[in-house]
């Protein structure tokens, strides 16, 4: 499940891709295509543009823009960034949906379960790109 932090963030990146080589777009723009908080978007902007996804162009005819063609952007990229790690959740107790403090991580057949699922979803998202989102 993705984050609305990361959810918004690929909205913007796809209209970034799409407008790649028209020259920055305001973020006004993209608030128009994809209704959200600017203050929100603005904050996620910032945190790709230090992260060297995105560059800013300030003033008239300013806005934002793609560092990188989009297929050189993958999805797994920008969730790291955003996100941090891509793992599972920790071990759970099956009965009461706690956290599961004594899990033996080796034996748990969860825990197994889980890191296969973080697996097939990395495989997927590194593979992907912000082309494959227009």
């Amino acid at each position: 499940m993705l984050s609305k932090k990361a959810q918004y963030a690929f909205r913007a990146l796809t209209s970034l891709a799409r407008n790649e080589g028209k020259g920055p777009l305001p973020i006004s723009n993209i608030v128009k295509e994809h209704p959200m908080s600017v203050k929100f978007l603005e904050t996620i902007l910032l945190e790709l543009r230090k992260s060297d996804i995105l560059c800013s162009k300030k003033g008239k005819g300013g806005g934002y823009f793609l560092m990188s063609p989009p297929e050189k952007i993958n999805l797994a990229q920008v969730i790291r960034i955003l996100d941090g790690p891509i793992a599972p959740l920790k071990c759970v107790s099956l009965h009461f949906y706690e956290r599961c403090d004594d899990c033996n991580e080796v034996s748990c057949g969860l825990n197994k379960l889980m890191a296969e699922v973080r697996d097939a979803n990395l495989q997927v998202l590194e593979k992907r790109t912000l082309r494959d989102l227009i």
